[in-house]
């Protein structure tokens, strides 16, 4: 990874622990088995870029570019996605560990998050409308002034969102998730 760019590339296996990598791009390379828990990855750019079976827990991504970016099987533990820079930030997830990362402010509609541990991951003032949360645990996330538009959580669960404080017109949720939207009431349904 020491060339500055990288184009259609496949790192596999690569051990990176509490290192920094900085100003470097890739386009359209594939991560796989890889380690970079720990490190500073602050302004790089990843278009079109996938990262498979990969640890980047509390990795550091102040101003780096996200785009078009797939993670698979991946352990995201802590990342702060919303230092990110928000110039054509895409990204999804399938089969992820996102637990305490945070997504606040970002611009990120239609984004698919797909059998995920969401656990106490904020959104605070992001748009994620038409955005899809496919069997994910949300498990104390936070969503407040959130857009949530056409937002598709039928098979999700564990969330609590408060309807008046998060624009939801048209948003999907399932008859077991009725008391995650009703919870400030403290009411009990059966």
């Amino acid at each position: 990874m020491e060339d500055l760019i990288h184009i259609q590339k496949t790192f596999e296996k690569v051990v990176f622990i509490n290192k920094k990598v900085s100003n470097r791009e890739f386009e359209d390379c594939v991560f796989k088995n890889c380690d970079f828990s720990n490190s500073d990855f602050s302004n790089n750019t990843f278009m079109d870029c996938e990262f498979i079976n990969c640890n980047l827990s509390m990795t550091s991504l102040g101003e780096t570019s996200l785009k078009t970016v797939h993670f698979s099987n991946c352990k995201l533990l802590g990342i702060q996605f919303n230092l990110c820079a928000d110039f054509m930030f895409a990204v999804s997830f399938n089969d992820c560990i996102l637990d305490y990362a945070s997504f606040s402010n970002k611009k990120m509609p239609k984004s698919i998050f797909r059998c995920c541990s969401m656990k106490e991951v904020s959104f605070i003032g992001s748009n994620l409308s038409n955005s899809v949360f496919d069997n994910c645990n949300l498990d104390n996330a936070v969503f407040n002034d959130t857009q949530l538009k056409e937002v598709n959580f039928l098979t999700a669960y564990n969330y609590k969102i408060d309807p008046e404080f998060n624009p939801m017109r048209k948003a999907k949720f399932s008859m077991q998730g009725i008391p995650g939207l009703l919870d400030k009431y403290d009411i009990k349904i059966q």
